[in-house]
């Protein structure tokens, strides 16, 4: 196939380290925590009462109010980043053939704030008091639907869920539309909100989640022997990639260039990564061959690196295993360790902080590995604090509970 060359001309990010993305990115290199203790809700008989929490987040220009009010955070973040990396691409809508426009944002919990309060207003005052824009307000689709509603989008749109790797899946597949001609420009990533009663008792029931009341900064701790579980976050994380042909025509500055990517399943466990890491390592080699790239280019990922007890070594494991010698040479650092686990905008805003490691040359620290474990041996993680690099080709990796696995690769843009 003859692939059309992708470029990133846009980016934006909604985060508990803010929605710019210089500064978003600069606090990431600085090794400062976004985690706090929750204020949303009352929770304080949980078992874990922390979070990369969102704090007053308002919508500002970028959304109607009323309507704000009637829709559920993860559309609101989706708006915010979406317009935010649509500002930055300085794509003018009303130059653009808006057909050729798509949008795929995907969410892995959706509206879950709105189905907390929905599903309330229904046991206590009963269905008659439920507002009508309960279904609308819920369903994955709605972050993008509601973005290109908004501007007027028509081009390919649907959203993704696959738990903590949406994201990933969104931005392939947005790609991949490219590669089909369905569309020149698109908008995609993604979102969630899940700092709300009903996300946090989920998680807590899956014993998926770190306990580390008394130390709450240091309790998202990836690599570490120590580690408990990982730590809940939230935002939203939106690309605006489109054609070389088409950046280059309409004068664009261009941040990076998305190579490739793959997905795949490890059809092992629920939640659980298959052991030995072996599906990984091969989504990692597909990713690498759907780029046209060989391992020795690739010398960085920004690793899913979750703070599980199970995920983090079979990750370790895959990587290890695709590039063996090699591995010393690649440097590894876990976004997670600094804004939590933001489950399917993970992905999303970890391109954000891939794209920014390519344009400055420095890599943000992986923060709180006291203890490492023995699978880190002959590895080249970036520790307590940023490093120069660089970057020749990076990797980002998202895996998901249900097995699914996605890796995508980009580069710095050269002529």
């Amino acid at each position: 196939m003859n692939k059309k060359r992708v470029v990133i001309t846009g980016m934006g990010v909604v985060s508990c380290h803010g929605n710019n993305v210089d500064q978003f990115y600069e606090k990431l290199l600085n090794g400062e925590s976004g985690i706090s203790m929750i204020e949303g809700f009352e929770c304080s008989d949980y078992p874990t009462r922390f979070a990369g929490e969102i704090k007053n987040f308002n919508v500002g220009d970028y959304m109607a109010p009323k309507m704000a009010r009637r829709l559920d955070p993860f559309i609101q973040y989706a708006q915010v980043a979406g317009k935010k990396a649509l500002e930055m691409s300085q794509l003018n809508l009303e130059s653009e053939d808006r057909k050729r426009i798509g949008v795929i944002i995907g969410s892995g919990m959706g509206g879950m704030g709105v189905f907390f309060d929905g599903s309330n207003t229904i046991t206590q005052k009963g269905f008659k008091r439920l507002t009508p824009f309960f279904v609308p307000a819920i369903i994955t689709d709605m972050a993008g639907a509601y973005l290109a509603l908004d501007l007027g989008l028509h081009g390919p749109n649907y959203s993704i869920s696959t738990a903590c790797a949406t994201a990933n899946y969104s931005i392939l597949s947005a790609y991949e539309q490219i590669q089909l001609g369905n569309a020149d420009v698109m908008l995609c990533g993604g979102t969630e909100a899940p700092m709300n009663p009903t996300g946090l008792a989920g998680f807590t029931a899956s014993k998926a989640i770190s306990t580390r009341n008394d130390s709450i900064v240091t309790a998202s701790r990836p690599w570490d022997k120590d580690r408990d579980g990982f730590v809940i976050g939230e935002g939203s994380g939106v690309l605006v990639i489109e054609t070389l042909e088409h950046a280059l025509n309409r004068g664009a500055t261009i941040y990076a260039e998305l190579k490739g990517g793959f997905s795949n399943c490890d059809a092992y466990h629920m939640t659980d990564p298959r052991p030995d890491g072996s599906i990984v390592a091969d989504c990692i080699e597909g990713a690498i061959l759907s780029a046209g790239l060989v391992k020795e280019d690739i010398n960085y990922i920004n690793a899913h690196a979750t703070s599980t007890v199970a995920g983090d070594i079979a990750e370790l494991k895959a990587i290890k295993s695709v590039f063996k010698d090699h591995s010393s040479k690649v440097r590894i650092n876990g976004t997670k360790s600094l804004i939590g686990h933001c489950l399917g905008a993970a992905g999303g805003l970890e391109a954000v902080a891939t794209i920014k490691a390519i344009q400055t040359s420095k890599l943000h620290p992986t923060i709180n590995v006291e203890n490492p474990v023995e699978e880190l041996t002959g590895l080249n993680p970036v520790l307590d604090k940023a490093e120069s690099c660089d970057v020749t080709a990076a990797l980002s990796t998202s895996f998901g509970f249900g097995g699914h696995n996605s890796c995508i690769v980009f580069t710095p843009y050269k002529d």
